[in-house]
C-alpha cells in the first residue's frame, strides 16, 4: 500500500501578513517538508481564484469578509480577495519544497463556485480529478496537512474518507481559522467520517 502526502493551499496569503491569513500559518512550512521524506507522492494544492470570484465578499456590493451568502450549491462565506490568479499572494510559502511534488492541483478557478476541498467543488458533486489519479498511482493511504484545518483541509479529508481512501490529519502541521466555532465542528465531522486525527 502506498501513502501520499497532501499539502492543501500552503500560500503566501494563508499565512500572516497574507489577505486571509490564518495565525501561525507559517509555523507548518517545516513539519510540512519534514513528513515529505517519508511520504511515496506529494501533491500540493493551490488555491487558485479569478479576481472576480464569486466568494470573495467585493463582488457582493455592500457584503462584509465573512459573512455567508446562499450560493445555488449552498451557504458560502464570503472571503476577503485571496489566491488571485498569478498573484504574489497565491504563490506557495517560499519555503516550502515544492520540487519534492508530483502534483500541483489548483482549485477555486471557476468564477462561480468555490473549492474547499482536494477531491470535489463546494457542489459536493464536480470532481477536481484527484480521486483518479490516486487510484491510477495505486496509492489508498492519505496523509493530510496544511491550510486551513477547520475548512481546505478538513472538506478534503472528508471527501477522501468518504471515497474510501484511509486518511490521517497531522494536526501539528495544520492551523484553523476557527471562525464561530468552526474548527470543533469539522474536529467532529472528520472523526465521524472516519479520519484520524493524529
Amino acid at each position: 500500500m502506498s501513502r501520499a502526502l497532501i499539502v492543501i493551499d500552503l500560500q503566501i496569503d494563508f499565512c500572516p501578513g497574507g489577505a486571509l491569513a490564518v495565525a501561525e500559518g507559517d509555523r507548518i512550512v517545516t513539519p510540512v517538508n519534514a513528513l515529505m521524506r517519508d511520504a511515496d507522492a506529494v501533491i500540493l494544492t493551490q488555491d487558485w481564484h479569478p479576481a472576480d470570484h464569486a466568494s470573495f465578499a467585493d463582488t457582493h456590493p455592500g457584503a462584509q469578509p465573512f459573512s455567508q451568502v446562499q450560493m445555488p450549491y449552498g451557504l458560502q462565506v464570503l472571503w476577503p480577495a485571496h489566491c488571485v490568479i498569478g498573484s504574489k499572494g497565491a504563490a506557495f510559502h517560499p519555503d516550502l519544497h515544492t520540487d519534492r511534488a508530483d502534483l500541483i492541483l489548483r482549485k477555486g478557478f471557476r468564477p462561480g463556485i468555490d473549492s474547499y476541498s482536494a477531491f470535489f467543488e463546494n457542489d459536493r458533486t464536480t470532481p477536481t480529478g484527484l480521486a483518479g489519479y490516486l487510484r491510477d498511482r495505486g496509492i489508498d493511504r492519505l496523509t493530510l496537512a496544511g491550510l486551513a484545518l477547520d475548512f481546505c483541509v478538513a472538506w478534503s479529508a472528508m471527501d477522501a474518507a468518504r471515497l474510501g481512501f484511509q486518511v490521517q490529519v497531522i494536526q501539528d502541521a495544520c492551523r484553523a481559522i476557527d471562525m464561530d466555532g468552526s474548527l470543533e465542528a469539522a474536529q467532529d465531522g472528520m472523526r465521524q467520517a472516519g479520519v484520524a486525527l493524529a
